[in-house]
């Protein structure tokens, strides 16, 4: 088995500049620490239990399927700050039939990033 003592996702903007303003700006996300110089120096923000590395670039976006989750404790509240802000909504607030409060946004990439929100009654605010 391997001893895993960190992760991230990392991410390949075709924008470098565009994407770390996407995500430091519109989403607001903090800076854990930055590497590099010049337009495509890497720049890693804080995700909740993870992190998000922006770096490099990439001459397409990212595969299609690839989508990023992020829980916040008031989804309705994230909705009116970000669609506020010009994220891109894709599609605003909905209870799916799974009981979780979800949103859909995405990035300058199109990276579709779920905005979610865990009731108090569903079965993932309960630990066994």
């Amino acid at each position: 088995m391997v001893h895993v003592l960190g992760s991230r996702v990392l991410l390949r903007p075709t924008d470098p500049e565009r994407s770390r303003t996407f995500y430091g700006e519109t989403l607001g996300l903090a800076v854990y620490r930055e590497f590099g110089t010049g337009p495509e120096r890497g720049t890693v923000y804080f995700l909740g239990g993870g992190f998000l590395e922006v770096s490099g670039r990439a001459d397409e976006p990212p595969a299609p399927g690839l989508s990023l989750w992020m829980q916040v404790a008031d989804v309705r509240a994230a909705y009116e700050e970000l669609s506020g802000r010009g994220a891109p909504v894709l599609r605003p607030p909905v209870r799916e039939p799974w009981g979780l409060i979800e949103m859909w946004i995405a990035d300058p990439d199109g990276v579709r990033i779920a905005v979610v929100e865990v009731p108090a009654d569903h079965p993932l605010r309960f630990r066994p």
